[in-house]
């Protein structure tokens, strides 16, 4: 008989293995994006540019007047035009109204309206602009339009819906020729918890407290939000297995107990848009005509409708809810509205995740208050796109990439997406191209695209390839960008160790430090991003998965 040391079997071991509790941060989504329950799609568009340059014209028309008042050029003093169509032959001005690119190539409804009966619905154009110069950039207000011309437009990026001031001459032929450009640049940034101490301040007295300091990370510090993007979850068990392998990093389960304690530190995940994977393209009218009509099984045809991606989806989240929270962002491909802002997915379609969910509008105070002292608080917010909400103290925005996407339709040459990423920013408007390229809502009374408050944590969901820069804005030296490594996680120095936490909560408004991030697909990369609470810093963590 073998000995009882060299035996296999052994009893059960009695250690005790020490409980890793994970870090939390303090979270406040704003529901800025948030669409009221009756919505009315009767009403015009066009009111959207006539709010947008209401909100951002005297913004505007401040940062021109601190450069061009009392310039002069050839001995000519340049005045302001307060309309387009002031503007006269052969004098120099300035004015300010909305950018209009004037593209054959930019999808038209009529015309697709017209050509329904005889072809089908043709591809989308990955470009609006065409390298020939068939487009035209005009300048438009409430009065009329004005073409614009120069070599200066060569060097800016405009789009349709973001409002500039243009100094210049009209030329024998009507057009204006641009010698200058002024944008609204950066909003003003709140400093870093400052909304929280206005929350908790007494009422009526709204003072600012100073920076909170490091309470041993029950408000974030010390902790990382993870950020990651296009899950394409299918339902497919194969081809969702990077999936799994995320989800057991994040709970640490896959790793050793180095990494266990890093992921303990991880606060909230970031979903940011096409958590499933792109479902099946609609069916043409002639074949829905022709078509039978399918047995139905649980009120919807299951020939039409796939319900594995969502289930999917709900099973994930409810495993690492319980852990972890989760801030989830639709996407193009996710079951919601296609116009922005997209509105949460249904929580129909997530019966089990749905449990964690935040306590809605309706609930009352008694249950509010009940709620915000259980550890579930906040453990699972269906956000909307864009999102904007306060992580740790930082005021975050985020959307899952169709602005950025339908904006580098409008560029010709190999734009870097950090740049355009900036200039939304200095445009003050997260989707300026809605809504002419990019459907949304026919807003009447205010428009919630312009940024009124610069975040400090920008990031973009379903782009190509990991990107992030630290973008440092002064008033009276203007914008610079400070790019890392863009192709790894190795992130290094950057503007000279300078304490980027310091830096945004800095007293001095005109300097303000922005985090740009330019989220990967994970069903392309295997991707996820981590943001450090404490300094801003962004680490990379891949996933591979051997075929």
């Amino acid at each position: 008989m073998a000995d009882a040391e060299e035996s296999l079997l052994r009893n059960h071991s009695n250690e005790i293995f020490p409980t890793r509790p994970r870090t939390r941060s303090l979270y406040q989504p704003l529901a800025q994006f948030t669409l009221p329950a009756e919505k009315h799609y009767q009403q015009q568009y066009s009111d959207i540019y006539f709010l947008r340059l209401a909100k951002l014209k005297p913004t505007v028309e401040q940062n021109a007047a601190e450069a061009w008042d009392g310039l002069q050029i050839a001995g000519e003093v340049v005045r302001r035009v307060e309309r387009v169509l002031e503007v006269r032959q052969g004098e120099l001005c300035w004015v300010a109204g909305t950018v209009y690119v004037d593209s054959p190539l930019k999808p038209n409804v009529l015309e697709d309206i017209s050509k329904d009966h005889w072809i089908s619905a043709p591809p989308p154009r990955e470009k609006y602009v065409s390298s020939d110069g068939a487009h035209h950039i005009m300048l438009e207000d409430e009065s009329g339009r004005l073409r614009l011309v120069g070599a200066s437009l060569a060097s800016e990026l405009l789009v349709t819906g973001c409002i500039v001031a243009v100094m210049g001459t009209e030329d024998a032929n009507g057009d204006f020729e641009v010698v200058d450009i002024r944008l609204p640049e950066l909003a003003p940034q709140p400093r870093r918890w400052e909304r929280d101490h206005l929350n908790r301040s007494p009422a009526g007295q709204g003072k600012k407290k100073k920076n909170r300091p490091n309470s041993g990370g029950a408000d974030g510090s010390g902790g990382k939000v993870a950020i990651v993007s296009g899950l394409g979850i299918s339902g497919d068990e194969a081809g969702d297995l990077a999936v799994d392998l995320l989800m057991e990093y994040l709970l640490g389960e896959a790793t050793c107990s180095t990494q266990q304690e890093a992921a303990a530190r991880i606060t909230r995940l970031i979903i940011a848009g096409d958590a499933v994977a792109e479902s099946s393209p609609l069916a043409a009218r002639e074949e829905l005509v022709n078509e039978k009509k399918a047995t139905r099984k649980y009120g919807y045809d299951s020939s039409a409708y796939n319900a594995a991606p969502t289930a999917h989806l709900d099973s994930l989240l409810e495993t690492l809810l319980p852990s972890m929270p989760v801030t989830l962002i639709p996407g193009a491909n996710d079951p919601v509205n296609v116009s922005l802002p997209q509105q949460p997915i249904h929580p129909a379609m997530l019966p089990h995740s749905r449990a964690y969910a935040a306590p809605t509008a309706s609930t009352t105070p008694q249950n509010v208050s009940k709620a915000g002292s259980d550890a579930r608080d906040w453990s699972f917010d269906s956000g909307t796109n864009p999102w904007e909400g306060d992580v740790g103290g930082w005021r975050m925005l985020g959307t899952g990439g169709q602005p950025i996407d339908d904006i580098y339709k409008y560029v010709t040459e190999e734009v870097d997406r950090l740049e355009v990423m900036e200039h939304i920013l200095r445009w003050r408007c997260c989707a300026p191209t809605a809504p002419d390229t990019l459907w949304c809502y026919p807003y009447q009374d205010d428009d919630p695209f312009v940024i009124s408050e610069c975040p400090h944590v920008y990031f973009v969901g379903n782009q190509p390839r990991f990107q992030t820069t630290l973008l440092h804005h002064n008033a009276t030296r203007g914008s610079k960008s400070t790019p890392s490594d863009q192709g790894s996680n190795d992130q290094g120095t950057e503007d000279e160790d300078i304490d980027r936490a310091a830096a945004a909560d800095r007293d001095d408004s005109s300097d303000q430090t922005v985090r740009l991030i330019a989220v990967p697909r994970f069903k392309e990369t295997g991707q996820l991003v981590l943001l450090d609470l404490d300094t801003l810093e962004v680490e990379l963590v891949q996933f591979d998965v051997v075929q």
